[in-house]
């Protein structure tokens, strides 16, 4: 794909600023446009398809994940709103076809990760694991995309698709607040990889009622072990505060800005009721899942959302005081998947090989850091991990970072870029 007008620009504009660091400006060259130039399809719809790299399907997610760095370029590139609007477009399409689906085919090919899943596949299918996240990103791209390009000059993607697509969302978060008593949903999956599957015939294990909605995954992918993930659910208030000011300003639904609106306030109670618990070390913190019951994780994990980004989604800020304790429970060996080598230290994830630290977990440490000294020395890290590639991975051994999952994942370089824009923006490089 040509890379619109201001992507160039900017690369030009990096060029310069990170003359005196020639392999993180061949870094930053390489990935800032790795999604527009690998990963991005414009389709004969006017819709945008784009895949996550190394595996030929969309994930609601990662689409928004690999593109949302490109936001503040938009306003004035009528190629890149094109790009963005029509990726818009097409996740709105793929809600309404199934709000329980993370991972989308091009066309209804009836190509899937696995053809065993008991989850009621359908040909538009890659995957039907059911994360509470998945409906959350495309709201965020929506609503900022409207805000960055003008509250009145950019509506065109408020058609009735992207009602329909909102409303389904409010729908199913709303369903899910009661899923053992209201949900369709179930996924089985015939693995010895217990992270992939749901226990109790699918359903997933009880849960109590809290406020909080249920989600069937993590954003990494994995089974949720208890079906309340306080990340996902911080994200789903905070765009459920999306769809309410869209629903008044946009569509004049008084009624559908109303439910948003106690839908995020039933989850924000939850949250501060069920997702606090009192650390011995660390103080009051965040959990990572619970069940209502009393269970808890305390982890976090390297995907986004998890503990580590709650500022970068938008509900608290980074100096809140129990975002503040969750951090330093979190990057430490407190939380059991926090790793340490010789060439790394951060957080990984139960979906890669014991030990394996992640560049997004990096890369978002970073991004979330009020600390110079601790951005620098991250991108530092990042900077000497990349195994000679010039591109981030997924997870890699802290001790050998030549020892990497996922040598194209877009997603990952986008965050990375993410980060060096706004260390640019502060002259921290």
């Amino acid at each position: 794909m040509k890379l619109p007008a201001s992507i160039i620009r900017a690369l030009e504009e990096s060029d310069a600023r990170l003359a005196h660091r020639p392999k993180l400006r061949q870094l930053f060259r390489n990935c800032f446009p790795n999604t527009l130039e690998t990963t991005t399809k414009l389709l004969e719809d006017g819709t945008t398809f784009v895949f996550t790299g190394d595996i030929p399907a969309m994930w609601l997610r990662d689409s928004v994940e690999q593109v949302r760095h490109y936001l503040p370029f938009a306003k004035e590139d009528e190629d890149l709103q094109r790009i963005i609007g029509g990726l818009i477009a097409r996740q709105m399409m793929y809600i309404n076809l199934d709000p329980y689906t993370n991972a989308f085919n091009e066309t209804a090919s009836g190509k899937h990760y696995r053809d065993t899943d008991d989850c009621d596949l359908s040909p538009w299918m890659w995957e039907r694991k059911y994360e509470l996240d998945s409906l959350c990103f495309p709201v965020q791209l929506l609503y900022e995309y409207w805000k960055t390009t003008g509250r009145t000059g950019r509506t065109d993607r408020f058609d009735p698709a992207c009602y329909q697509a909102l409303t389904r969302i409010v729908e199913v978060i709303r369903t899910e607040q009661r899923h053992g008593e209201k949900s369709p949903y179930h996924f089985i999956r015939q693995t010895d990889k217990d992270t992939e599957t749901l226990y109790n015939d699918g359903r997933g294990m009880p849960v109590n009622y809290t406020g909080m909605s249920w989600s069937g995954f993590r954003s990494s992918d994995d089974a949720c072990e208890f079906g309340y993930n306080i990340p996902a659910n911080m994200f789903a208030a905070v765009i459920l505060g999306h769809i309410r000011e869209i629903a008044a300003d946009i569509f004049g639904d008084a009624n559908l800005a109303e439910r948003a609106a106690k839908l995020r306030k039933e989850i924000d109670f939850g949250i501060r009721t069920y997702g606090i618990v009192h650390h011995p070390v660390h103080g009051r913190i965040y959990a990572y899942e619970t069940d209502g019951f009393g269970n808890y994780s305390l982890m976090d994990d390297a995907g986004t959302p998890g503990l580590l980004s709650i500022p970068y989604l938008g509900y608290v800020p980074a100096d809140d005081p129990i975002y503040r304790n969750t951090r330093r429970f979190a990057l430490s060996f407190d939380n059991p998947f926090y790793f340490d080598g010789k060439f790394a230290k951060g957080i990984g994830s139960p979906h890669t090989p014991g030990g394996y630290v992640w560049h997004l977990a990096l890369s978002m440490q970073a991004l979330t850091s009020t600390d110079e000294g601790e951005v620098k020395a991250l991108i530092e890290t990042l900077v000497q991990t990349d195994a000679g590639t010039g591109y981030m991975h997924e997870g890699f051994h802290p001790d050998d970072p030549s020892d990497f999952s996922r040598p194209w994942f877009a997603w990952s370089n986008s965050l990375f870029a993410a980060l060096i824009l706004k260390a640019m923006e502060k002259g921290w490089v």
